[in-house]
């Protein structure tokens, strides 16, 4: 087994989220993270002091990299930020149905760890910068907040099995997206710019 210096935070870190993904909050446990990194798991509080650390480093780990991916999903909006909008949308759900447990830990209300607001405000910045685009900047924060709802809501439905009517879930979605981004162009159409 590797030395508990060379087991490097970000590779608890990783297995952790892998634990995650695989077994639900009750199958992240110190031992299986020190198992799946190879050492004892009185080594991993060398690097981290208990469960709800390692937890809360995961969280703002999926807030990182789900940052990441809506901000290389905005890109450079030319003009109209509609588009943008929906692939930040679309990079969104993505990201949550490769990672559902990350995304449910992340965004179910009143969960545990509570994140720093650094890194909340890193991951919705370009969603913020968009929805000024649209909207308007004395609107801006209203239309981040409508559309994380409607996104984290849908996505979060969508994940438990919750649409039981029938009918074509992405369909929805794309209905949905539509739908919104058009409701917040009405600040562009305000302002002359569409």
């Amino acid at each position: 087994m590797p030395t508990p210096e060379r087991t490097s935070l970000d590779e608890i870190v990783g297995a952790g989220r892998d634990l995650l993904e695989s077994g639900g909050l009750d199958g992240l446990t110190m031992q299986a993270v020190a198992h799946r990194v190879g050492v004892r798991a009185p080594s991993l509080y060398k690097r981290v002091r208990n469960r709800n650390e390692l937890i809360a480093l995961i969280a703002h780990a999926t807030v990182r990299e789900l940052g990441a991916r809506v901000d290389a999903a905005a890109g450079d909006p030319d003009g109209d930020p509609r588009p943008a909008l929906r692939r930040v949308a679309r990079a969104a759900r993505d990201f949550a149905h490769e990672r559902p447990a990350g995304f449910r830990l992340v965004f179910t209300p009143g969960a545990e760890p509570r994140l720093d607001t650094d890194a909340l405000e890193a991951s919705i910045a370009p969603v913020l910068r968009l929805a000024s685009g649209l909207a308007g900047e004395e609107h801006a924060l209203d239309a981040t907040r409508t559309f994380t709802a409607w996104l984290t809501g849908f996505v979060s439905m969508e994940l438990a099995g919750a649409f039981r009517l029938g009918g074509d879930v992405e369909r929805a979605f794309e209905f949905g997206l539509a739908r919104l981004t058009s409701a917040f162009a009405d600040g562009l159409r305000d302002r002359g710019l569409l």
